[in-house]
């Protein structure tokens, strides 16, 4: 067997094949190895599954060290400048690109779907004052499933199809709704007239007036954002999705779990902690100073090196000619020229480059929402909003894959064993 690996066992002197395919072995096969018949056989301990698959799939290639991130094939940059989210939300659904009658059918339902129940809005409307609104988009997607109890038969391609639809609908709904919610404004309907984009800006800014359109170039921007968060393998919340979503569960429950995945702070709201850093720089004569802090183990580098890439992130070379896009109508955030100075000095410095530290997504995304006026607990949410089609796409993936089974990884214990309970009579005196 070419395709292999021999591996010796010390303890017995035993040798095992283990066959070989995609660079993985099965986790099965080094369960036989044993020194005996009451030995549970060989494990691995991995946490945080650094080193571990999960799954094999067909919806997102990452090679971290060269920066490429391609959508069933389709490099990230080509989608971006030349696609829509919905089209992308096709594609990673689907698995190919729509044609003109698939496209019009698809934008047609989801356009279709955008309102929610009311019952969901005093759902809402129920919420203290500062909610954080991802709280709220946390329990809203969660309540859909009582909403659409039909959904738990996943089993059904149609009836699977159709919640996809409506949980890519109304997820701009809901996280616009606890966007307003915040500020104590009245909850605006979608405008079915908008594109998916457009119609999200508007739900988040209209006021009195009779028809809200936003400025097409920040509609644009919005999209690529959209575009470059749909999906990115099997992250935190992707891992959470197929996790739950194992059990046979409905999408709704599924993607909550996702989404609370995504409301943790490692995860989500690195973005909020670059422009946390980039206030606490001040200015760019305060950057060489900071670096040596940084070098120093004073300061933290947010925004720069990634648990996949170990070249520039090719989202981030997106996002920051977007930005250009975005300041030309709602003027430069003043953050911006100690972002650039900041990269310039990284990129250039040889303890980073080094380390492979550089931008990633959420080095300039934090700089366009703050731009677009959204406070910074709102940056998960514009998160979720878009991922919700990544997730969906690999929870469909999961349900139609025979390989998976409901989610159960092992444990190494290190607790004791076999203690005699005492009485509380003589354990309280």
């Amino acid at each position: 067997m070419t395709d292999s690996l021999t591996v010796r066992d010390n303890r017995t002197g035993n040798e095992y094949e283990l066959p070989l395919t995609d660079g993985t072995i099965r986790a099965a096969d080094l369960g036989g190895i044993r020194t005996g018949d009451d030995d549970p056989g060989v494990a691995v301990y991995d946490p945080g599954f650094t080193n571990t698959a999960s799954c094999r799939s067909s919806i997102t290639y990452i090679d971290g060290d060269k920066g490429i991130l391609e959508y069933r094939g389709y490099p990230i940059e080509q989608l971006a400048e030349s696609s829509t989210y919905l089209e992308v939300a096709y594609l990673l659904i689907h698995g190919e690109l729509p044609d003109k009658s698939q496209y019009e059918t698809w934008e047609h339902q989801i356009t279709y779907h955008t309102f929610v129940h009311e019952n969901v809005k005093s759902f809402m409307q129920g919420f203290r004052y500062d909610a954080h609104p991802m709280g709220m988009l946390l329990a809203s997607v969660g309540a859909l499933s009582t909403f659409y109890p039909e959904s738990r038969n996943i089993s059904d391609p149609s009836n699977r199809h159709m919640q996809m639809v409506r949980l890519i609908a109304k997820m701009p709904t809901l996280g616009a709704w606890a966007f307003r919610h915040g500020q104590g404004k009245p909850y605006v309907y979608p405008d079915n007239e908008l594109s998916y984009a457009a119609n999200f800006l508007a739900m988040l800014f209209k006021m009195s007036e009779q028809k809200f359109l936003a400025d097409e170039r920040l509609t644009k921007a919005l999209e690529i954002l959209f575009i470059l968060h749909a999906d990115h393998e099997q992250n935190c919340s992707t891992n959470a999705v197929r996790s739950v979503g194992s059990s046979q569960v409905d999408p709704y429950s599924a993607t909550t779990a996702g989404i609370a995945a995504l409301y943790g702070p490692l995860h989500g709201g690195a973005n909020e902690a670059v422009l946390r850093m980039l206030r606490r720089i001040g200015s760019i004569d305060n950057v060489p100073d900071f670096i040596t802090g940084v070098k120093n183990g004073d300061e933290r580098l947010m925004g720069f090196g990634h648990r996949v890439y170990k070249n520039y992130d090719p989202r981030a070379t997106i996002i920051k000619r977007a930005c250009d896009d975005v300041f030309a109508v709602t003027g430069v955030n003043p953050l911006l020229e100690i972002a650039v100075e900041l990269e310039k000095i990284a990129l250039e410095d040889e303890y980073f480059v080094s380390r492979k530290l550089y931008p990633n997504v959420d080095f300039y995304s934090g700089l366009i929402y703050e731009a677009l006026s959204f406070p910074p607990e709102m940056f998960t949410v514009l998160f979720a909003i878009p991922r919700t089609a990544g997730w969906l796409a690999q929870w469909r993936e999961l349900v139609d894959d025979k390989d998976q089974k409901i989610a159960r990884p092992k444990q190494i214990y290190t607790g004791e064993r076999t203690l005699d309970f005492t009485p509380r009579e003589q354990r309280w005196g």
